[in-house]
């Protein structure tokens, strides 16, 4: 964790040559790390609707695998990142609870495209998120958050098979605590993107 914490970006204000927005949402599995992730990379202070966890969610939420969670968002998670001058990224971290999924259609309105984060541990909860952004037809990227309790050590391959990903959907290892990682899993779903509308100008 301390390498995280080195990690942090400083907070700046936007630079005003800044002239593209671009809308990404980051969704998972409860406890996956959508809030670190957009917390870690964020230039800003992130904006952060997490809730103590109460008696009141038993039975509710499925803390399996992620007993030692104690807070929860419970609307979304906002930061921004300046990928260049001119170029910026609004991140939208969205809820991991079941009970919270029916807010997930509105943040996908106006999204570029998304990020699927996974936690092996819990590697079911990743199937809503893939289903409902292929539904939209969202592009996205997968990014595996490695936790340090995790002692299965799938490779990406066996994870992607288990996920039965298309080839053409990236898939890379991330650590949502460390700033640097979390930007990689960034700028390779801006080249996700790129590389997709290239192709569809050169379709006749």
């Amino acid at each position: 964790m301390d390498s995280a914490i080195s990690e942090l970006p400083s907070r700046r204000p936007l630079a005003d040559v800044a002239e593209t927005g671009l809308k990404i949402v980051v969704v998972g599995g409860f406890g996956v790390g959508k809030t670190t992730l957009v917390r870690s990379v964020s230039e800003i202070r992130p904006l952060n609707t997490e809730e103590v966890m109460t008696q009141a969610g038993v039975g509710v939420d499925e803390p399996a695998g992620v007993a030692s969670k104690t807070t929860t968002t419970v609307a979304f998670d906002f930061g921004r990142i300046s990928l260049t001058e001119r170029m910026v990224l609004y991140l939208f971290g969205a809820p991991g609870q079941e009970r919270f999924w029916f807010l997930w259609d509105r943040l996908f309105s106006g999204t570029l495209g998304a990020v699927v984060l996974v936690d092996t541990r819990r590697m079911s909860d990743s199937w809503y998120a893939i289903d409902r952004l292929e539904h939209h037809r969202t592009p996205f990227v997968v990014a595996v958050n490695r936790f340090d309790d995790d002692g299965t050590r799938f490779s990406l391959d066996e994870i992607r098979q288990a996920l039965t990903l298309p080839e053409h959907v990236p898939l890379i290892d991330c650590d949502a605590r460390v700033r640097s990682s979390g930007k990689h899993v960034l700028i390779t779903l801006v080249d996700h993107l790129y590389e997709l509308a290239m192709a569809r100008e050169k379709t006749p």
